[in-house]
């Protein structure tokens, strides 16, 4: 069999030390903060907590994908040393770093090859991105192919749900997500917004949701109708947060009280600088495996 590596974006959300763990290598996206440039290095240059402070204090972000050359750079010197790739990508319903990488690939395979290079669209975002990463990891520990391990992916990545909620509206007002009327409204109502990833991999607003107590609820009900053997459901949960851990921690309890055969104890990450800079602060997300998305 030859030798893969497993490689994805910065925009799975997870920590480094989790993805040493996994043995999975990562590429930087990139942003501005009050013009400043950064890379999305999972919060090596700057710490979440400090990045969403300074949001809050009204520092102005930007983001950018990674570019054709940053994937030739990134990807040769696995070739050179004679491995395969398997890439997994942040969906292409929120970004065009899937065509990008693909454009990279295409021509480096007239410089490789004997080297087979997949890159697949995976059709998601932030720690639901990392949990399809860290069952890639477990697929290729357990002896697959790289060829078995893709096609599992498109054959169950639209399994992999991603539900969300925001209690600050002002970034998608900021962002042209809404309207300035609907954020003030909505600010005035307590209103938090419940999204989804359709099957596009595109975000998708499902429920208005007035208060944080009832949308915690609501994002947990959310999980009861869609997990796989609904609440028998033994696979692994991942939350992600913008600078809310105290809501993490609550909505993380109420998943392990109401499903008890999960693999392992929710796991809960930090919602990296590119997403946060579209979403801001107060913002979690939950992950899970259950029935296909759909639009």
């Amino acid at each position: 069999m030859s030798k893969y590596i497993v490689s994805c974006s910065s925009t799975v959300d997870l920590d480094n030390d989790f993805l040493k763990k996994l043995d999975v290598h990562y590429i930087s996206f990139h942003y501005q903060l009050n013009n400043s440039d950064y890379k999305d290095d999972l919060g090596l240059s700057l710490s979440s907590k400090d990045f969403y402070n300074m949001m809050r204090e009204g520092a102005q972000t930007k983001t950018s994908q990674v570019n054709v050359s940053e994937y030739i750079d990134f990807f040769t010197p696995f070739l050179e040393n004679g491995n395969d790739i398997l890439h997994i990508e942040l969906s292409s319903g929120l970004s065009g770093s899937f065509n990008s990488a693909n454009v990279a690939a295409n021509m480096l395979k007239e410089k490789f090859p004997n080297n087979k290079i997949i890159i697949i669209d995976s059709l998601a975002a932030s720690a639901g991105y990392g949990l399809l990463i860290d069952k890639v990891a477990e697929l290729r520990q357990s002896g697959l192919t790289i060829d078995e391990v893709s096609n599992w992916i498109t054959s169950n990545r639209l399994k992999l749900h991603h539900w969300f909620y925001s209690t600050d509206l002002s970034y998608y007002v900021k962002g042209g997500r809404i309207t300035q009327t609907a954020g003030f409204v909505g600010s005035i109502l307590h209103l938090c917004p419940l999204l989804n990833v359709n099957d596009q991999g595109k975000l998708i607003p499902r429920f208005k949701v007035i208060g944080k107590k009832r949308v915690m609820d609501r994002i947990v009900l959310q999980m009861q109708k869609h997990a796989d053997n609904g609440l028998a459901y033994d696979g692994k949960c991942f939350i992600s947060h913008a600078d809310c851990l105290e809501d993490a921690l609550i909505v993380s309890k109420k998943v392990e009280d109401a499903f008890p055969n999960l693999n392992g104890k929710v796991e809960i990450f930090n919602i990296g600088t590119t997403i946060g800079s579209h979403t801001g602060p107060g913002t979690l997300a939950l992950y899970f495996f259950g029935d296909e998305r759909d639009e």
